[in-house]
């Protein structure tokens, strides 16, 4: 007789783990019988000695074996099939939107050229004028960012939800969101920002 820590034995979206009790029909007769293996030995030559007392003693049926940390990921496999294609469309979304960052950014630097060229001659920094243009996509990134975060965490927490057992949703997750989101659009826009800056002031003086 023991006692075993509460474990996942059907579904992972199953409800709360209740009372468990496993027991054989008869001393001699077990279906199926759980083993911890030795750290110290490869999993092949465990595997090798319980197969060899396995047909000492019980010849006639065949020797099949599972482990259970196999058995675990067949549970969640759908789980991790799912999260494979939200990675995968959450990559084509940032990059389709870092298209749309550049080509706006460039627009908005072309749309601004006189006022570039003006502040050149009045002495502004290259690296200034660049803060100028690129401080307006960041304002959009925070107000992005205000909308996007409880709507975020209001589907997590749903998803969560469906499991018993479950993780929380800690604030440093949206805060390393925020962040990344902002350096990635500020590396977007750097490049059109940074060549409207370093243009030449007379050109775009009298660009009509």
């Amino acid at each position: 007789v023991g006692v075993v820590k509460d474990f996942i034995i059907e579904s992972p979206f199953q409800e709360s783990i209740s009372p468990l009790m496993v027991f054989g029909p008869g001393r001699d007769f077990a279906q199926v019988i759980h083993m911890k293996l030795n750290k110290n030995k490869e999993a092949s030559a465990n595997i090798a000695t319980i197969e060899k007392i396995f047909k000492k003693f019980n010849p006639e049926y065949p020797f099949e074996y599972a482990f259970a940390d196999e058995s675990y990921a067949a549970k969640f496999k759908s789980t991790e099939q799912m999260g494979t294609l939200a990675s995968l469309f959450a990559g084509l979304t940032i990059f389709i939107s870092c298209l749309g960052l550049f080509g706006l950014a460039a627009y908005m630097a072309e749309s601004r050229i006189k006022e570039i060229g003006v502040r050149k001659v009045l002495g502004a920094s290259v690296m200034g004028i660049a803060s100028l243009l690129s401080k307006d996509f960041l304002k959009l990134v925070l107000v992005s960012f205000i909308i996007a975060t409880p709507v975020a965490w209001y589907f997590m927490s749903g998803w969560l939800n469906e499991f018993s057992y479950r993780i929380g949703i800690e604030w440093w997750i949206f805060a390393i969101a925020g962040m990344a989101s902002a350096l990635i659009a500020l590396l977007t826009v750097s490049y059109q920002a940074i060549s409207a800056a370093r243009s030449n002031p007379v050109k775009n003086l009298r660009t009509e």
